[in-house]
């Protein structure tokens, strides 16, 4: 494998993206079909079908990653949000330019109190693809593993095994997994306790992992449609606000089995792709940041198995990135802008029949990334008015008013600052999930 350059890797948790119109990306959302999605007239819960437990956005890289494996097997962590009887793997070639040859694939259980690569004796399993052990998936494409017999609890950890046996470059990554992963030489999917030659912080490849519940038994996913501060935890912790959401919506009494899939990119934006001034720092980085949330929409949200909800979290980088080093002053946004974009969203997720809660853009003063302006203030304030009281949305959920600083309702509280002054730290993320009514799902 080689390694990603350091310099490649500053603190991307902040927001950017070649413009898109409004009415372009409209069309892209018109144009792709989300067949798992629940019917017109309202969201279900379904029963004794596939609904996600996990799910991890990708992206591609910029020509800096030269990333790449070649004759290795990568080891890789799987948080479910809800259990199952059996299981199934979703890969990814989204953004490659080459074939994805997957020699051998296994999943299993991460043995108890294990922080590394061990799996649980007896819980390993192979995964097949129509009956086949190996694959290719061409470029831009995507590949669901056959069902695999395997009791997954709720909030346990899979060990997903990928061996690439040819050269492979890393062009399809998850850069801001907050979960560590391991590579090692050769063919180790079927090894217990892999011996590690690298340590990643990235998921590589991995779309999502489904499961079934009982006949019967009535299970539904909501999806976080966000950026950093919807993807960002404490390494390895499980500390987002999306795992806070599920440990409460898992002690919630009622009939449905909820899941939380977190599709948070660290730095993307709503209205654009990342489009980095010729010449900037950004070129190095800014390809992380992910297809626009307009863009995007189709694959990370309607296509998720069993989504019944949306929780929306994006525009504080729409907002803080233009002008800012990371994106072009031409692509400064407007608070009509942006409440254009979301209504485009609310109409495509009402179309297949999936609420749409609307979460407020939390506080940046202080903040030494560029955010901070009364421009940028302004714009804020009157995107959380619309949010508050349009009517837009199914529902809102107010991040703002659970991160803000009551002496200072601009910026973050100071329990809450992860120390940028735009991030929350997992004390934030508990709270955020905490203001979420659990009434809506």
């Amino acid at each position: 494998m080689k390694p990603l350059p350091v310099t490649a890797r500053p603190d991307l948790r902040a927001p950017r993206v070649l413009l898109v119109t409004l009415l372009a990306a409209a069309c892209l959302l018109v144009a792709i079909p989300a067949a798992t999605a629940t019917p017109q007239g309202g969201p279900t819960a379904r029963t004794g079908t596939w609904t996600g437990t996990w799910a991890s956005p990708v992206t591609t890289v910029p020509a800096v990653d030269g990333t790449a494996f070649e004759d290795q097997t990568i080891r890789q962590i799987a948080r479910t949000s809800i259990a199952g009887g059996a299981a199934r793997v979703r890969l990814t070639n989204a953004f490659g330019t080459t074939p994805l040859v997957i020699g051998e694939a296994r999943i299993a259980r991460r043995a108890p109190g294990e922080e590394g690569p061990r799996t649980e004796p007896g819980t390993d399993r192979p995964l097949t693809f129509h009956g086949r052990s190996s694959l290719t998936i061409p470029p831009g494409g995507s590949a669901v593993s056959d069902r695999v017999s395997l009791r997954v609890p709720a909030g346990s950890d899979l060990v997903i095994s990928l061996h690439l046996p040819e050269h492979t470059p890393g062009a399809t990554v998850n850069s801001f997994a907050g979960q560590h992963s391991w590579v090692a030489t050769g063919n180790a999917t079927r090894s217990g306790d892999l011996t590690p030659t690298a340590t990643l912080d990235r998921w590589y490849f991995l779309a999502g992992v489904d499961v079934t519940t009982p006949p019967g038994h009535r299970a539904r996913a909501v999806v976080a449609l966000g950026d950093s501060i919807t993807a960002g935890t404490t390494l390895n912790a499980n500390h987002r606000w999306t795992d806070f959401l599920t440990r409460r919506l898992a002690d919630a009494p009622g009939p449905h089995t909820t899941a939380v899939l977190n599709q948070g990119i660290s730095g993307n934006r709503l209205l654009h792709d990342p489009n980095p001034p010729a010449g900037s720092e950004a070129e190095g980085y800014a390809a992380y940041f992910g297809e626009s949330g307009l863009r995007r929409f189709p694959r990370d949200v309607l296509s998720q198995p069993g989504v019944s909800d949306v929780i929306l979290h994006l525009g504080v980088n729409d907002i803080g990135h233009p002008g800012s080093g990371v994106a072009p002053e031409s692509e400064r946004v407007s608070a009509a802008d942006l409440i254009t974009g979301y209504r485009h969203l609310i109409t495509r997720a009402h179309e297949r029949g999936l609420r749409v809660h609307g979460a407020t853009i939390t506080p940046f003063a202080d903040t030494p990334l560029g955010f901070d302006t009364p421009d940028n203030e302004r714009v804020r304030q009157r995107v959380n008015h619309w949010i508050r009281t349009s009517g837009a949305f199914d529902s809102v959920v107010d991040f703002d008013a659970a991160l803000r600083d009551p002496a200072r309702p601009e910026r973050l509280a100071p329990r809450y600052d992860s120390g940028d002054h735009l991030h929350p730290n997992d004390a934030g993320n508990r709270a955020m999930a905490g203001a979420i009514p659990l009434h809506l799902f």
